[in-house]
C-alpha cells in the first residue's frame, strides 16, 4: 500500500497541474448548495463541503444524453440512419467523491456492464474516469453507510482515497488510475506507510464510533420470499404517506431508471435518454394504455423491493442502497428507508 502526503498549501497547484491531463469534476457551492459539477478552469473542488445534494452519478449517466442522431435530408447518403454521436471520452477525474457514492458506482456497474449486455455510453464514461475519494471524518446523522456494505473510509470503487489529516491529506493509492492522477498532479511525496496507515485507522475508528450503533438490518432479506414480501400489509400504510414526488429517486446515487425519447427538428432526428423515476405513474404506462403499476402502492412497493430484495437476489452483492441518507434527509413526508428495510428484514407472514 502506497500512501502519499499532500500539503494543503500545495493542493491548488496540484489541481492546476492535473487539468492538463484531466477534465475535473468536484463539489462546488452553487446557490448556497453543494453540488458536483465540472470545474471551470479557475475553479477548485470545495473539499470543506463535499457532502453534496446529488452524487456525481451524472458524470457517467447524464440527466439527458443524446444516444443517436440522424439526418432526414433525402439528398444525404446516410439519411435516416441512426448513428452514435461523437462524445469526448478523454480522461476525467472526480475529486472528493464520498466512499458511499463510489460504492454506488460499483453497484450500478453490475447493471450497465453485464456479460450479456454492455451499455456503451455508461461503460465508456466509466473507463475514462478516475475516482479520487474523500473519507468522511464527520458522518452526518443520516449516514448509515456502514450498515449497507460501505462506510466513511471504505475503498470500493475508488482509485484513491484522500484522508483529511489536518494540515495535509494522506492519500491511499489504490489503483494504477489513482497513481496516474497523482503523477499528473505532481503529488509525489511518499509518506511513512506504517505511520500513515495507523493515523488513517485512528480517524476511521473515530468516524465509525461517531455514527453510533446503527439499527439497520439486512441479514434476513436474502432468505425472505419475494411473494411474502410482495404481499406484506405495510405497503398500504407506506403508500398512504408517500406523495410520489420522486425526490428519493432523484437524489439516490444508485437509481438508474430512464426513458427514451425521439425528437425531430427540421432535417435532424435524435434519440435521447432521460432520467425517469419509478415513482411516476407514466413510467410504466404501456402504449396500449395498460399500466402494471398504476396505483401508488404498487410504485412505492416497487421502489423498496427493487433496492432491498430484487437487486440482492439478482446480483448477490448486497442491497442497492449504500446508506448515504440523502433520501432520508430530503423526503418531504419523512419516509425513512432504514425503517422500511427493518420491516422487510423482520417480516413474517401470518399463516
Amino acid at each position: 500500500m502506497k500512501v502519499i502526503q499532500i500539503d494543503k498549501n500545495d493542493w491548488n497547484r496540484g489541481i492546476d497541474a492535473s487539468r492538463k491531463a484531466y477534465h475535473l469534476f468536484g463539489p462546488v457551492t452553487d446557490n448556497n448548495q453543494s453540488m458536483f459539477k465540472q470545474l471551470a478552469p479557475d475553479q477548485y473542488p470545495d473539499m470543506e463541503k463535499p457532502d453534496t445534494i446529488m452524487s456525481p452519478k451524472s458524470v457517467l449517466f447524464p440527466q439527458t444524453e443524446k444516444l443517436l442522431g440522424a439526418t432526414l435530408d433525402p439528398t444525404a447518403e446516410n439519411h435516416h440512419i441512426m448513428e452514435r454521436p461523437e462524445t469526448d471520452y478523454s480522461p476525467r477525474a472526480v475529486i472528493g467523491i464520498r466512499p458511499y457514492d463510489a460504492r454506488a458506482v460499483a453497484l450500478v456497474k453490475l447493471n450497465f456492464d453485464t456479460p450479456e449486455y454492455r451499455d456503451p455510453y455508461w461503460c465508456d464514461a466509466y473507463a475514462a474516469t478516475t475516482f479520487v475519494g474523500l473519507a468522511v471524518n464527520q458522518p452526518s446523522v443520516t449516514d448509515f453507510s456502514t450498515a449497507m456494505g460501505s462506510g466513511p473510509f471504505a475503498e470500493e470503487g475508488l482509485d484513491a482515497l484522500l484522508v483529511d489529516a489536518g494540515d495535509l491529506y494522506l492519500a491511499k493509492v489504490l489503483t494504477p488510475k489513482g497513481e496516474a492522477f497523482f503523477s499528473a498532479a505532481g503529488f509525489d511525496t511518499v509518506a511513512d506507510t506504517d505511520e500513515s496507515l495507523e493515523k488513517i485507522e485512528q480517524l476511521k475508528n473515530k468516524a465509525e464510533t461517531a455514527m453510533g450503533p446503527l439499527a439497520v438490518f439486512t441479514d434476513k432479506l436474502a432468505q425472505k420470499s419475494i411473494l411474502d414480501l410482495h404481499g406484506a400489509p405495510f405497503w398500504e400504510d407506506l403508500a398512504f404517506t408517500c406523495i410520489n414526488c420522486g425526490t428519493c429517486t432523484f437524489v439516490c446515487p444508485t437509481c438508474w431508471c430512464f426513458d427514451i425519447q425521439d425528437e425531430t427538428k427540421g432535417n435532424s432526428a435524435a434519440r435521447f435518454r432521460n432520467w425517469d423515476t419509478c415513482m411516476s405513474p407514466l413510467f410504466t404506462k404501456h402504449g396500449s394504455g395498460h399500466n402494471p403499476r398504476g396505483e401508488k402502492t404498487q410504485r412505492v412497493r416497487q421502489r423498496f423491493m427493487h433496492k432491498l430484495k430484487y437487486f440482492l437476489d439478482k446480483y448477490d452483492s448486497g442491497t442497492m442502497c449504500v446508506g448515504c441518507g440523502r433520501c432520508v434527509e430530503k423526503c418531504p413526508v419523512n419516509i425513512d428507508i432504514r425503517q422500511v428495510c427493518n420491516k422487510m428484514n423482520s417480516y413474517e407472514p401470518q399463516k
